[in-house]
């Protein structure tokens, strides 16, 4: 049975829904991420076709260039200011939605943490977890 991924923003302003696999899922302990969140990481499901990701509502975005040089573009939402999703535009193919976005945050299952040479020794990951300097 196909798993059905759906989610949004706190507002319900923008809303997200795919019957896709993810193909990466990921803590991001990266300097962006945590500003992002205001927390030590960011947490991720990747989709391998953002085509195949229906999404209602116009989200805001901003840009940045990541730690690799490529930019992503990260989206939320301009009402509540809740971030949804992110997209590279070296591979805007993919699509990134923010794990506690979903309706179901419990389909969240993390296969890796990245970027820990930039995590903090108070935020805790599970150490079963495969842990990687930077992004694979």
């Amino acid at each position: 049975m196909t798993k059905r991924y759906t989610g949004g923003c706190a507002c319900g302003a923008i809303r997200y829904e795919t019957n896709d696999e993810p193909i990466f899922q990921n803590h991001c302990q990266c300097s962006d991420c945590q500003k992002r969140s205001g927390t030590g990481h960011g947490s991720y499901l990747t989709f391998g076709q953002r085509a195949d990701m229906a999404i209602t509502g116009e989200v805001s975005t901003w840009r940045v260039a990541g730690a690799s040089g490529n930019e992503k573009i990260h989206t939320f939402c301009p009402t509540c200011g809740t971030p949804v999703f992110l997209i590279s535009v070296a591979m805007p193919e993919f699509i990134a939605v923010h794990a506690a976005s979903l309706d179901d945050p419990e389909q969240f299952s993390p296969q890796m943490v990245t970027y820990t040479s930039h995590g903090h020794a108070w935020d805790k990951m599970d150490p079963a977890l495969q842990a990687v300097e930077r992004m694979p």
